[in-house]
């Protein structure tokens, strides 16, 4: 070993162990001096190479305690989001980000949302006339009157900028329901869902099982047109699931098709993947949902047909189930 390496590794040791303020401080210094002297070749070398295999040792130690208390952070960040999951209200929950632990609770199990007992539960949320006592009743509304408030509706701001509020399509005895997200521009142009392209593929879905949208009732979590077609807000949702909620209520269906990530995870109260979501059964009170892919995806990823084909296949196999059981 070269003069010159045996003075860095010894330096190199001397910094390292001083910083410490230890007793190998001490040892370092001791050994910078052999080495420097060169009292003894060999003595030197071999005290040298020692110090420097202290350092490699002391090195992976560190690097070994950083990687396992950097591991426990992490484990302890995932308990705590998890936990925070559990602890936030259902309509606090939708706005944060999936973890990893939380999907796999859930992979393979139903999810079950029960609306408030009261419409002044709903509208103390959101609505700032439940502070008045004027709460926002629409037990006594059926179809047509409801779709006469929507209309009127100015309950977020979203009305400031809507062509036409957009409620449903479809047959009013129907027991299928579709619900997709929000209005896209040929819907608020229309004031009917699912008419643009995306509505197009819908029809066609449809008909792939013998179905026909005049058989069906098809709406949205939202009634207006959100800016650019972006993800409905906390503050939009809030204020359209009365209507929703009603809707659901007078309809009676015997079975609910979420249609994409935005419309199951609003109406099962969850922030869980599609990938998740789709292929189980969950509630919606008791009545049963099938969440699959909104045909504006199935469009963007044209692949995605395949496995849309299984979902809307399991929903004409439980709604005729479930008639049959009716009869």
């Amino acid at each position: 070993m070269r003069e010159s390496e045996r003075k860095d590794i010894a330096s190199q040791l001397k910094r390292y162990l001083s910083s410490r303020r230890s007793v190998w401080g001490d040892i370092a210094f001791r050994l910078q001096h052999r080495a420097e002297d060169r009292v003894d070749g060999t003595i030197a070398d071999e005290n040298v190479q020692a110090g420097s295999k202290f350092l490699e040792t002391k090195a992976e130690g560190v690097k070994a305690a950083g990687k396992e208390a950097m591991e426990s952070e992490m484990k302890a960040a995932d308990r705590a989001q998890a936990a925070s999951h559990d602890e936030q209200p259902n309509i606090e929950r939708r706005s944060m980000g999936s973890n990893e632990d939380y999907e796999k609770r859930l992979q393979g199990k139903s999810i079950r949302y029960r609306t408030p007992s009261t419409s002044f539960e709903q509208a103390s949320l959101f609505d700032d006339s439940a502070a008045r006592g004027d709460t926002f009743d629409l037990s006594g509304e059926d179809l047509d009157s409801l779709a006469k408030r929507v209309a009127e509706c100015r309950r977020c701001p979203l009305w400031e900028e809507r062509t036409r509020t957009v409620f449903s399509n479809g047959s009013k005895r129907a027991r299928l329901m579709f619900v997709g997200e929000a209005p896209g521009r040929e819907e608020d142009l229309q004031g009917l869902p699912f008419v643009g392209r995306a509505g197009k593929l819908l029809t066609k879905i449809l008909d792939s099982v013998g179905l026909a949208r005049d058989e069906v009732y098809i709406t949205n979590i939202l009634k207006c047109r959100p800016p650019n077609n972006r993800d409905p807000n906390e503050e939009e949702v809030r204020a359209c699931e009365p209507y929703l909620a009603r809707q659901i209520e007078l309809l009676k269906p015997v079975l609910i098709c979420a249609l994409g990530r935005v419309a199951a995870q609003n109406l099962l109260k969850t922030n869980a993947s599609l990938s998740v979501l789709r292929g189980g059964i969950h509630y919606y009170n008791d009545t049963r949902v099938i969440v699959t892919y909104h045909p504006a995806a199935l469009l963007r990823n044209p692949h995605l047909k395949r496995s849309a084909w299984e979902d809307i296949k399991l929903v004409r196999k439980i709604y005729d189930e479930e008639i049959a059981e009716e009869e």
